[in-house]
């Protein structure tokens, strides 16, 4: 794992500016509540000098999306005739409503109280702290948070013995079929005792496999088995089973009870204290301000 050619790459990662988290809308798969990946809207405003005739059917149907979402009414709209106070009024509500809806979610939650499974643990079994992270294997955004965020908490909390990362699956199926297979791989893993091995070979290498067809997929997954030493019959009869899929589908359960809606959702504290819930992959600084406070609890 110190090789260059195993360390963890951008290559394939969602830009910042992209929604931090895969999000579940309401369409029945299999039991499983799932949804299609939003895009985060941009607004950009005209220039006040400049308003070609084109422009106007795009100005009436942005200040109709700005009165809709900010609750205005424009007694005028049926004369054809906008002033250019109107616009940059409803213009002005939209931006403030935006405002408000991003400080909101990506403020942490308050604490609710979560049960620990018996999933695998990274760090100190018994440090103050846990992080709980729901994830998927082939989200995106998943592999962000494993490539940015992660390695400073290894280094400021986890290896110092002050947090542990409990990792739980969330496969979301109809928009990453290879994240079930994936996460079953990587039970499989944990039962020979190299579950963070494969599971960092996974996000480490999720741009060469998350685009193939089912079989080119467990056949790269029964590769990293060997490529991390595993034993590789008793794998390849652990994967081809399915043996921990009832462990994996438990996971999902328990998700969807906590209301996790997308991938990745972290819950952070203890059962003392309660858990914080943060949605999405976060800056590792939304991260500190929580562990910190914690800590000092």
């Amino acid at each position: 794992m110190n090789s260059e050619e195993n360390q963890p790459t951008k290559e394939g990662l969602p830009e910042n500016n992209q929604p931090a988290e895969d999000e579940l809308p309401e369409e029945k798969i299999e039991n499983t509540t799932i949804s299609n990946i939003q895009e985060t809207p941009t607004y950009e405003i005209p220039n006040k000098n400049s308003t070609p005739k084109g422009m106007i059917v795009a100005l009436v149907a942005v200040v109709a999306i700005a009165a809709f979402f900010a609750g205005a009414y424009f007694s005028n709209l049926d004369s054809d005739v906008l002033t250019k106070s109107e616009f940059e009024e409803a213009i002005s509500k939209l931006e403030s409503k935006m405002t408000i809806t991003q400080q909101a979610e990506s403020q942490p939650s308050v604490p609710v109280k979560i049960s620990l499974d018996n999933d695998p643990i990274r760090g100190d079994p018994n440090a103050p702290i846990t992080i709980l992270e729901f994830s998927d294997f082939q989200c995106p955004f998943c592999a962000r948070f494993h490539v940015q965020t992660l390695p400073l908490l290894l280094e400021e909390y986890i290896d110092a013995g002050k947090v542990n990362l409990v990792y739980r699956d969330f496969p979301i199926q109809s928009i990453h079929p290879n994240a079930l297979p994936a996460a079953v791989a990587a039970e499989c893993a944990n039962e020979q005792g190299k579950y963070w091995e494969y599971h960092d070979t996974l996000f480490e290498k999720q741009s060469v496999w998350s685009r193939l067809n089912s079989d080119a997929a467990i056949s790269t997954f029964s590769q990293f088995a060997n490529d991390v030493g595993l034993e590789q019959q008793q794998f390849d009869s652990c994967l081809g089973s399915g043996k921990y899929l009832e462990e994996v589908q438990h996971d999902m359960r328990e998700a969807r009870e906590y209301g996790i809606t997308g991938t990745p959702g972290f819950f952070v504290g203890n059962e003392e204290i309660g858990f914080v819930k943060i949605n999405g992959a976060q800056p590792f600084e939304i991260f500190k301000r929580v562990i910190d406070a914690q800590l000092e609890t």
